[in-house]
Formats: structure tokens, C-alpha cells, sequence
């Protein structure tokens, strides 16, 4: 039975996955590689729900008993008594394998260890550890506590054991709907999320209509929640762009070749919700402005 949970990296993926564990009753211990960077991911999450007492979502109580199970660190020793271990850094290769081979010496061998990407193959990561059986990937969407869906990534090494027991995690201790996807650049749901985000951006360049417009027309002719400029700057441009170039690198196709527009915006700097600009502007609590 897994109660203790890891999550490395508090960005917006990790802020998510932290709280919505958290709030599923589990222990986590979260990991970032600075004091400041660590400070501000909690902040982010007390942020959060906060926004869900004003919506009467959450009680102040029930804020008090999430941050209560969310134990923060700077060191990778703290999860030696982890069951499970999810990773959610940026999406750079090397990185991560670097995540997984520290995670190797420290966890005991029967942990599974899982990583968030949306891109990256798991083989490769799982050949940074001893146990490349263990490893598998935990594709959860953003946002988080809202979308039941994740998307359990089996790698060639991956055992029937290890995703036996995320799929009884994933459906029976955290309740959301999980689907097996074989290791694929994109997987299901990033492959066809950028590709629709890319020609909106071609749709943009080419002057048919405007962000607001795009948007508008999606999120009423289709029902999207949020239209592809601002799932865009939620997800951060500069992962949609990883995304993008990791998928036009594998596949070699020329529909997976990321729009000017979105290289411009992140060489401007321009990332989304994370730094309040990128197709729109949103305040320090990532709402629209």
C-alpha cells in the first residue's frame, strides 16, 4: 500500500500533484533544489487554496490538514521511505536522468519510481538506474485536482508488477481514471494538445484571427475550458516549446516543427501564467488580468 508519496520539483506540475495527494489523505515530501524556489512552490499552493475557500471548495480546516501533510526539503535523503517517487522537473533529459540515478542510490529497491514528462522517453531514463523495472511514467494533466485523467507510461523495461500497483494507485488511492500508453513521444494527450496549440499559433502568424478571438471560438464552438492560447500559457510556453521540439525530433515530421510565434515568446521571455505574461497577462495569483 503506498502512503508516502515524493514529488521533485514544485513548478506548476508539482504545486498540483503535491496538493491533490495531500488532499487524497497521502504523506508527501516534496523536493526543490533551493530554500527560495521551495518557499515560493508552497507559497504558490496555500495560494491555491486559498482561492478554493473563497469558492467555498475547502474549509479553512481542511487547508490546515493539506499543508500539514506536505513536508518540504532540499535534500533527496528525505525520500528513503517513500513508496512512490514522482518526478516533475523541467522537461531536459539529462536532468532528469540525474534525478533518477540520485534517486537509485537513496530509494529502497522495491520503490517505483515515475516521472511526469509528456515527451521523453522512459527507457532512457529508466537506464540511468539499477532497477529500470521500477520505472515508469505518471502523466498527470494540468490542472491536477480537476482533470481525472493520467496517463500511465509503460517503458521496455517496465515490470507487470510496478504498473500493477500505479494503475491500483492511481485508480483506487488517488480515484482518477488511468489509461496504459506504450512509450511514445507525446504520449496521447501531449501529442495532440501541442499539435492543436501549433496551429493555432500558424493561425495567428497568419492573421485570421486574434488570440482572444482563437480562443473564444474554441472554448464556445467546442467547449474547451480554457482555448490553446491560454492552455498554452498555463502549461508555460517554454515547456510547450520543449514539448514540440522533443516530438519534431523523434518523429521528424513537419507538423510537430514549433511556430516562430512560439520561439519568439520564450527567447522574449514571455512564459505564461509562470512569469505573467505570455498571450495574455495574469496577476501574481495567475489569473487573467
Amino acid at each position: 500500500m503506498i502512503k508516502k508519496v515524493g514529488v521533485i520539483g514544485l513548478g506548476t506540475m508539482g504545486q498540483g500533484i503535491s496538493e491533490m495527494l495531500a488532499a487524497k489523505g497521502l504523506d508527501v515530501v516534496v523536493i526543490e533544489r533551493t530554500n527560495e524556489r521551495l518557499s515560493y512552490g508552497m507559497s504558490m499552493v496555500e495560494i491555491n487554496l486559498d482561492k478554493q475557500i473563497e469558492k467555498w471548495a475547502l474549509t479553512g480546516t481542511e487547508k490546515k490538514l493539506i499543508l500539514s501533510r506536505i513536508h518540504a526539503a532540499i535534500t533527496y535523503e528525505e525520500l528513503a521511505s517513500c513508496e512512490l517517487v514522482i518526478e516533475t522537473i523541467s522537461e531536459d533529459l539529462e536532468a532528469k536522468k540525474e534525478v533518477f540515478r540520485r534517486l537509485d542510490d537513496i530509494c529502497k529497491e522495491n520503490t517505483i519510481l515515475a516521472s511526469n514528462t509528456s515527451t521523453l522517453s522512459l527507457t532512457e531514463l529508466a537506464s540511468a538506474t539499477r532497477f529500470p523495472q521500477r520505472v515508469i511514467g505518471l502523466h498527470f494533466i494540468y490542472p491536477v485536482s480537476k482533470i481525472d485523467l493520467v496517463e500511465i507510461v509503460r517503458g521496455l523495461k517496465t515490470s507487470d508488477d510496478t504498473f500493477a500497483q500505479t494503475k491500483y494507485f492511481v485508480e483506487e488511492i488517488i480515484h482518477k481514471n488511468g489509461i496504459m500508453v506504450f512509450e511514445s513521444p507525446g504520449f496521447v494527450t501531449t501529442r495532440l494538445i501541442c499539435l492543436l496549440i501549433n496551429e493555432a499559433l500558424h493561425v495567428l502568424e497568419e492573421g485570421v484571427a486574434s488570440a482572444e478571438d482563437i480562443d473564444n471560438a474554441m472554448r464556445t464552438g467546442y467547449s474547451f475550458q480554457h482555448g490553446p492560447f491560454e492552455m498554452a500559457d498555463r502549461f508555460g510556453l517554454d515547456s510547450v516549446l520543449a514539448a514540440m521540439e522533443n516530438m519534431f525530433r523523434e518523429y521528424g515530421e513537419l507538423k510537430y516543427r514549433p511556430s516562430i510565434v512560439l520561439k519568439k515568446m520564450v527567447r522574449a521571455g514571455h512564459l505564461g501564467v509562470k512569469t505573467g505574461y505570455g498571450f495574455f497577462h495574469y496577476d501574481k495569483d495567475g489569473d487573467r488580468i
